[in-house]
């Protein structure tokens, strides 16, 4: 499944009233699990995102030369939850001071991101950034962009952190429960 700014081919429409957005963190793993149990999140995917091949699959994501980020896209009730309290969540669970690296994760494919599909979002998402850039002395560089594509990853990615309780992730369960609590 392919997104595009002039084209959006979906399995699915969005539920009624639901918005989108699409945050890259790291291995997609972590930020899905975080966000899975998150009141207002209604699905997630994980997938790659602004790549400059066509329907790129993990192991050429892993070549460092497709251009994509591992990316989780979120689809959420805004009744419930706002984009502005979603942006926060995530800005705890990343160091948006570190390029292209987040926990043990190291590559280009690993950077930080917000990739939106509505400009007004994008309003919200730099106030998030701007808030955030004033409690570090480092630049923050977690890259905003609207979205250009978004490919799904292959099936055994999706959902990893259920069906693998002992796999790897770099945002601890403390932080996850905190969430999933808030």
């Amino acid at each position: 499944m392919c997104y595009t700014v002039n084209m959006i081919e979906r399995k699915e429409s969005l539920p009624l009233g639901a918005a989108e957005i699409w945050l890259a963190g790291g291995c997609f793993w972590g930020v899905e699990k975080y966000f899975s149990k998150v009141r207002g999140v209604i699905m997630t995917s994980v997938g790659y995102a602004n790549c400059s091949g066509i329907s790129p699959d993990y192991k050429q994501v892993c070549t460092g030369t497709t251009g994509c980020a591992e990316t989780v896209h979120l689809v959420y009730d805004p009744e419930i939850l706002s984009l502005s309290r979603l942006l926060s969540l995530f800005m705890k669970a990343i160091d948006p001071t570190s390029l292209n690296r987040q926990g043990g994760d190291v590559g280009e494919q690993y950077r930080t991101g917000i990739y939106y599909a509505l400009d007004a979002d994008a309003q919200v998402i730099n106030a998030e950034i701007k808030s955030v850039s004033a409690k570090y002395s480092n630049p923050v560089v977690v890259e905003v962009k609207p979205i250009i594509n978004y490919y799904l990853a292959e099936d055994y990615h999706q959902d990893y952190l259920k069906k693998n309780s002992k796999g790897y992730c770099h945002i601890g369960d403390d932080l996850c429960a905190a969430a999933w609590n808030s």
